[in-house]
């Protein structure tokens, strides 16, 4: 199954329309959302045939209106989440704390910690443990263009692709 992976849309509803033709485009059967979608206008972008969604709290995600708007087509998860997809252990958390993302790492009970908030691309493995954030919208000291993830769980695949 192919699991796409977007975070940190921050209101930018053309690129939040690029994610989700991109994960139609490839066929993933869910989309987590590791948080700042921010508003209801971009949150109900990602209501797709589809695939499944799911979404954690970002930081600059104040608007109380965000999690109704969510719940009407997908899961809003609060400040985390804990998912088996296809058989594997996914912890999301939006990152805003480095220390407890690394602690959810470090604790090897996830095959996936999803995460965003730095806005900077990163894949790495920690003993069993994949870390994975897709990057979020270009500012100074983050990434130059906006990317996405998808997760292959049967390969373990961890692809990025960038839609600027």
């Amino acid at each position: 199954m192919l699991v796409g992976v977007v975070s940190d849309t921050h209101d930018d509803i053309e690129r939040a329309r690029a994610a989700v033709a991109h994960f139609e485009d490839v066929g993933c059967e869910t989309v987590i959302h590791c948080g700042d979608v921010v508003a209801p206008f971009t949150a109900v972008v990602f209501d797709s045939d589809a695939f499944e969604f799911h979404t954690v709290r970002g930081n600059n995600d104040g608007e109380w209106a965000l999690q109704d708007a969510i719940r009407e087509f997908g899961d809003y998860r609060g400040e985390s989440a804990e998912l088996t997809i296809d058989g594997v252990e996914i912890a999301v958390y939006h990152g805003t704390s480095g220390t407890l993302t690394d602690a959810l790492v470090a604790c090897e009970k996830y095959d996936y910690v999803l995460c965003g908030h730095t806005h900077e691309r990163r894949h790495d493995v920690v003993g069993n443990t994949h870390r994975v954030n897709p990057g979020g919208l270009p500012f100074p000291g983050g990434d130059d263009s906006y990317h996405v993830a998808t997760i292959d769980t049967e390969s373990g695949d961890v692809t990025f692709v960038d839609l600027d």
